[in-house]
């Protein structure tokens, strides 16, 4: 993989980078009130990002994991592929340099080498500056929500894309 930087680079995720991934996420979820992180009932499958996602990818500095991104492919109703961005999620030291961006982007990548148009993604309402982040690569309110029924009492705006559409005023 490519480096970002002389010291940041993306990279796979490795079932070693799970206990990283973990705190990364926890760290994020604590910024806001009502987010609860529990791996065991509702995250398992950060115990094996890899395998849990169709990709899973990790931002590193010096061999410190400061970032991920995943994405999940799947068909849709009529048997078209699309690509759901999931995980992306960025330590605080890190923002406001243009990584966030890059995590979002990476998936859509991956999306362009296998031919898919379609992306979408799912936001917490309350990742606010999230939301400015997907906006400003061209992701637009779909207008749905759902709830999620978790511990966090998640409810989650939907996002999407068209890969070389872009958005309408």
């Amino acid at each position: 993989m490519k480096p970002m930087s002389d010291s940041i680079r993306l990279r796979d995720a490795v079932p070693g980078d799970s206990p990283a991934i973990i705190r990364l996420i926890t760290a994020a979820f604590l910024e806001y009130p009502g987010c609860v992180m529990d791996v065991e009932r509702e995250e398992a499958g950060l115990l094996a990002p890899a395998r849990s996602h169709t990709r899973f990818w990790v931002l590193e500095d010096q061999g410190r994991v400061v970032g991920c991104t995943a994405c999940r492919v799947f068909p849709d109703s009529a048997g078209e592929k699309v690509l759901e961005v999931k995980k992306v999620y960025l330590a605080v030291s890190r923002r406001g340099k243009g990584l966030g961006r890059k995590l979002i982007e990476y998936p859509e990548a991956y999306a362009a080498e296998l031919g898919i148009l379609r992306l979408i993604c799912w936001s917490d309402t309350r990742f606010e500056a999230a939301h400015r982040a997907y906006e400003a690569v061209g992701y637009v309110r779909t207008g749905e929500t759902r709830a999620l029924h978790d511990l966090s009492r998640s409810v989650e705006y939907g996002f999407k894309k068209i890969r070389g559409q872009q958005p309408k005023p």
